[in-house]
């Protein structure tokens, strides 16, 4: 066993040094006592400063229990009663006693179980075959479509021979003839187009012209370039309905219509075929030739043909237009037929 002895200067510093150490614990202690309490004030304060909502509730008034009348049902059931059996239902002719006896025989009623059939059916059956294509002539040609454009040369070569009298009278029975409901337009031409009933002013040494149609609008034309065309918006001829009135009216425009002059069959056909929808059929008539006839056999030919357009020519008094209007319908599918000045017509094609 050693003994330490310590000097008075050491105690004194081992005192100093606990009492150092005794005031850091305490003063740690209470920095932590402090710290915990600013922590806990921060989270219960704010739930003590919130007010809580007030709720309110409703009730409603209970409704009523409706009383509901339960129907008795009678369990028991009355039956009807049942007819009398045969054997029962045997009637007394006589009270008088015969010397014959007749036995009455017992007869049981059995239902058969046999289904009755009998052949009741009948054959109803019906076919019908209209397309309701509207049928007519014209100079001996035979139309059925459910649109048909008359192109119909109004030139003013048309009034020698009588050619324009036969035209006008054998136009005029082709459209009585059409049937109702039918859509048809008339279109007529001489070096410009313009539709039947309108008012044309052609001033050829002018080069120019104007149509006035019926509702007050007009169309103007000009001449460019050797050739007439539309001076601005074109006019499109419209389709009109086959009806007593409409019939009538078209046929008193066709007799009284004006001729004008010049001869360039291309645009009454241009016009036809810029109608909406297209025509099925286009009879197209003219009395003479004109320079470049050919190309628009060909060219309107073509055209006609991709739009499914089908072109009856008549050439009227003209043997020289044979060519063209021959290239022109067998382009199209169409007839071409001649008419001589007696209005007897050949048909080519």
């Amino acid at each position: 066993m050693s003994l330490h002895i310590q000097s008075p200067e050491t105690e004194a510093e081992l005192q100093r040094q606990r009492r150092i150490a005794t005031t850091m614990s305490m003063v740690i202690a209470l920095l932590s006592i402090t710290l915990a309490g600013i922590i806990l004030a921060f989270i219960i304060l704010p739930s003590l400063s919130q007010k809580s909502s007030t709720l309110v509730t409703y009730q409603t008034a209970m409704p009523e229990e409706e009383q509901v009348d339960q129907k008795r049902i009678d369990p028991q059931v009355k039956r009807k009663p049942s007819a009398p059996s045969s054997a029962m239902a045997k009637v007394v002719a006589s009270t008088a006693p015969s010397p014959i006896s007749v036995p009455i025989p017992e007869i049981t009623e059995s239902p058969s179980l046999n289904y009755g059939s009998d052949g009741d059916f009948g054959a109803g059956w019906g076919s019908g075959n209209g397309n309701g294509a509207g049928g007519t002539s014209f100079f001996g040609q035979s139309v059925r479509a459910e649109r048909i454009c008359y192109v119909i040369d109004f030139s003013s070569s048309m009034g020698s021979q009588g050619r324009a009298d036969l035209m006008r009278r054998e136009l005029s029975k082709s459209i009585s003839q059409l049937s109702h409901g039918t859509r048809y337009g008339i279109v007529f031409f001489s070096c410009i187009a313009w539709e039947a009933g309108d008012q044309v002013n052609l001033n050829r040494k002018g080069g120019n012209a104007t149509v006035k149609a019926p509702g007050g609008k007009n169309y103007r034309w000009k001449k460019a370039g050797g050739g007439w065309g539309p001076d601005g918006i074109g006019q499109r001829a419209r389709w009109l309905n086959a009806s007593p009135q409409q019939l009538s009216d078209s046929g008193r425009i066709v007799k009284k219509a004006p001729l004008s002059s010049g001869t360039s069959w291309d645009k009454g056909i241009e016009m036809a075929l810029g109608m909406s929808p297209l025509p099925q059929i286009i009879c197209f008539m003219t009395d003479g030739v004109a320079s470049g006839s050919d190309a628009w056999a060909r060219e309107l030919g073509a055209k006609a043909k991709s739009q499914g357009v089908q072109i009856n020519c008549i050439a009227l008094m003209e043997p020289r237009a044979h060519k063209d209007l021959d290239e022109l319908a067998k382009r199209t599918g169409g007839h071409f037929s001649v008419v001589d000045k007696n209005g007897k017509h050949k048909s080519i094609r």
